[in-house]
């Protein structure tokens, strides 16, 4: 039985016995009842208020989770490890693992990284000097005949 059940029974249970309300027995346990359907309805206010706050701080905690989880992932990018070899100290990303990296070296000293789509494009400007730097297949084709 719940609280709120139990003191609905009292209240039953006293107006069962036809107390005279006019006399002090009387006063005194009809306080005593009216009092418990008070407290009930309190508490009852109380435990949705309880479970509503659990509820939004568990909603709270999840976002929190996702919040540290992106942080932790951002920043997992921006630190080095001696031992991983495929770390790019100057973040330069092309996003996919199987994409072939090329590196040429401008005149003015300046190393540039460039994957397999400027090298179609056949050339790239140095962003020290920027001079354009052509690339050219005719090699590659007179070694292959």
């Amino acid at each position: 039985m719940t609280i709120s059940e139990k003191a609905a029974y009292l209240k039953g249970l006293m107006d069962g016995l036809n107390l005279d309300t006019e006399k002090a027995e009387g006063k005194m346990i009809s306080a005593i009842v009216e009092l418990l359907g008070d407290v009930t309805k309190r508490l009852s206010d109380v435990e949705e208020t309880t479970i509503a706050i659990s509820d939004e701080l568990d909603e709270i905690e999840e976002d929190l989770d996702a919040i540290e989880d992106y942080i932790m992932d951002e920043d997992d990018d921006d630190y080095y490890d001696d031992e991983d070899e495929d770390y790019d100290d100057e973040g330069f990303d092309f996003g996919d693992e199987d994409t072939t990296i090329y590196e040429v070296e401008c005149a003015c000293g300046n190393i540039i990284n460039f994957d397999e789509e400027t090298l179609e494009a056949g050339s790239i400007i140095c962003d020290e000097c920027g001079e354009t730097l052509e690339f050219s297949f005719d090699d590659e084709d007179e070694d292959e005949e």
